[in-house]
């Protein structure tokens, strides 16, 4: 089985081409930056992070390509595709890609500085917008608000 689900920022804008012919496809790619947990860099402040090729076709290249953009912290589900090419000097380079199936936010609107679209557009799998309110206790975006000092004892950040 391959299958990957990452959760991490993008490094910056998703860059999306056409496909050329009779019914060009739109084509995203993006790095996201995907924290190590538990692992700290060698001055022992810092977490660690992994940039992870991410390309998107179709609906999911058009939907970054809509509502993504630098910062956006996402959850995506894929698979891993690795392949290789000669170089202009002749040499084999590798490449390994998470190929999206699907994306979606993994933060609030307010939570992003208010550049995110509202719940409804949330997520490319996301069909029509039903406009039901909220949870008691979670904010207009259907999030759970938790309240300060508590993040210690969270067992995900």
């Amino acid at each position: 089985m391959n299958k990957v689900i990452l959760m991490g920022r993008l490094v910056r804008d998703p860059v999306v081409r056409y496909s050329q012919g009779d019914n060009p496809m739109a084509i995203a790619r993006y790095t996201l930056a995907v924290d190590r947990r538990g692992r700290r860099n060698n001055d022992g402040n810092q977490q660690t992070a992994d940039f992870i090729s991410c390309t998107a076709f179709g609906k999911s290249a058009e939907f970054a390509e809509k509502y993504l953009h630098k910062g956006t912290k996402l959850v995506l589900e894929g698979r891993i595709q690795t392949g290789s090419y000669t170089n202009k000097d002749g040499q084999t380079v590798y490449t390994t890609d998470v190929v999206v199936e699907s994306q979606e936010f993994a933060e609030s609107k307010s939570a992003s500085g208010g550049s995110n679209p509202g719940p409804a557009a949330a997520s490319e799998s996301s069909g029509s917008a039903q406009q039901t309110p909220p949870p008691i206790g979670t904010d207009p975006d259907g999030f759970m608000s938790i309240p300060d000092g508590i993040d210690e004892e969270l067992p995900f950040q």
